[in-house]
């Protein structure tokens, strides 16, 4: 599965160059077809959870082994 890295800035505050987990979680919980990304702070405003939800998952796939955290 590709993943875009590097410079895709976040679709609602514009903050730039988002991390790979960022990307990764965004994959994840919005599907593997979604073509803007949101940041950490912003994908928890957008599915109405706290920005620790979004790490507890991001840490959960990584124990999980999910490529998508490598």
């Amino acid at each position: 599965m590709k993943r875009k890295q590097g410079n895709a800035p976040c679709v609602s505050c514009g903050k730039a160059n988002l991390s790979k987990d960022e990307i990764g979680i965004n994959l994840k919980l919005l599907g593997e077809n979604v073509r803007h990304y949101y940041c950490l702070d912003c994908l928890a405003d957008y599915l109405e959870v706290s920005p620790r939800d979004i790490l507890d998952k991001i840490a959960e796939f990584k124990a999980e082994g999910c490529k998508l955290f490598e």
